[in-house]
This record gives C-alpha cells, sequence and structure tokens, in this order.
C-alpha cells in the first residue's frame, strides 16, 4: 500500500511540488482518478437509502462498492508507481564499465522500461473502470447530487489521458517492437472509450440537471 495515502493532503501537494521525484507523473495521475472515483462512491451514498431512489438502491450500493475497491486498487498503484522509479533509477546507476555490464545494464533496463510501462497502462485501465461504473450511476444517482457524477467523469478522463503520457517517455527507449505496438494499441482503445464513456455520463448528467 501507498503511504502517501497516510499523509496530509498538503504533504501531498508539498511533495508533489518539490524537487523529489515522486510521486510524479504517474502517481499524481493516480492519485487525481482516486478522488474523481470518490466522487462516484459519494453520490451512490447520496442515493443510497432515499425512498426516491429505492428501486435503483441495489445498483448504486453494488456501483459503491466498485467504487471502493477501485480507491484501494488505485492505492496500491501509487506504491507500484513509485516503486518504478525506484527500479528504473537503480538500474541507471548499474556500472557499464566492461561489455558483460553494459550488455547486462541493456537488459535490465529494457526489462525496467517495460515495467515503468506496464504500471501507467494498468492505472489508465483502472481509470476506465470508473468510467464505466460513473456512466451507470449517471442514470440512476441522487439528481440532487448528480453534477459530482460529472466531475467524476471528467475525472477519471482527464487521469486516464495523463497517466498514459508516462507511457509515451519510455516507450521510444524500448526496443521490443511488438510489445511497443500493442501498447500503442492499447492506449488508443482506452483513449477512444474513456471519451466515449465520458461524454455519456455527461450527457446524462447534463440532461438529468434540468
Amino acid at each position: 500500500m501507498s503511504e502517501v495515502f497516510d499523509w496530509s493532503f498538503r504533504k501531498v501537494v508539498e511533495v508533489s511540488a518539490s524537487d523529489s521525484p515522486t510521486p510524479g507523473g504517474g502517481s499524481v495521475s493516480a492519485l487525481v482518478a482516486s478522488l474523481g472515483v470518490a466522487m462516484t462512491a459519494m453520490v451512490c451514498n447520496l442515493t443510497i437509502g432515499k425512498e426516491k431512489f429505492k428501486d435503483v438502491e441495489p445498483q448504486a450500493i453494488e456501483i459503491r462498492d466498485e467504487a471502493n475497491e477501485i480507491i484501494k486498487k488505485l492505492e496500491k498503484l501509487v506504491a507500484a508507481d513509485i516503486a518504478e522509479f525506484g527500479n528504473f533509477m537503480s538500474v541507471l546507476k548499474l556500472p557499464k564499465n566492461t561489455d558483460e555490464e553494459k550488455a547486462k545494464r541493456t537488459e535490465l533496463m529494457q526489462k525496467a522500461l517495460k515495467s515503468a510501462t506496464d504500471t501507467p497502462l494498468e492505472i489508465a485501465r483502472t481509470c476506465l473502470q470508473a468510467l464505466v461504473i460513473t456512466e451507470k450511476l449517471s442514470k440512476i444517482g441522487n439528481t440532487m447530487a448528480i453534477s459530482d457524477a460529472g466531475v467524476a467523469a471528467y475525472v477519471a478522463e482527464a487521469a486516464l489521458n495523463a497517466v498514459l503520457l508516462s507511457c509515451d517517455i519510455n516507450i521510444p527507449m524500448i526496443k521490443d517492437q511488438d510489445y511497443v505496438q500493442n501498447v500503442m494499441a492499447e492506449k488508443e482503445k482506452l483513449v477512444a472509450e474513456a471519451k466515449k464513456l465520458k461524454d455519456l455520463a455527461v450527457a446524462t448528467v447534463q440532461e438529468r440537471m434540468k
């Protein structure tokens, strides 16, 4: 689990703004995503137990429980993203005085680059999960708080697009072109699906606020 989640919000902002390399773009994107999903959970909690929304309460409970699981997953991914940076830096410092050392360093660097790409990709997949449940919630959530479901959708899509930049910075250095092509294809699908879900959720929210 990530110790960042135990920090005060002031410390999160201060450390993120400092010259400390972590939390960096990937973990900050995951932190932001967790705030977005928290809005999804909040709207569920403001729907559950209300007579007016009794018919949709089972769905609201299901979405809330899934939102809470996504928040837990994002916490782990913040820790994973920070660990990836540490691993990358350790490999970067390996000696390269002999041909053998250079070959070993190159091999480990390629592994580190792939791993440092897989983690932000997983964060993006998790943001998409958040958008799936938020789009469902936009149709049934308490209308008095439904604007916050729209906030959740905007934030989740923004976090998804943001974290994919952490893949983009690694991709030019990865030599395995099959891996690169797979990542690029998945990125394209994630971005397109996220936009579609965000647009649907926001349109529904706008309609239900009239």
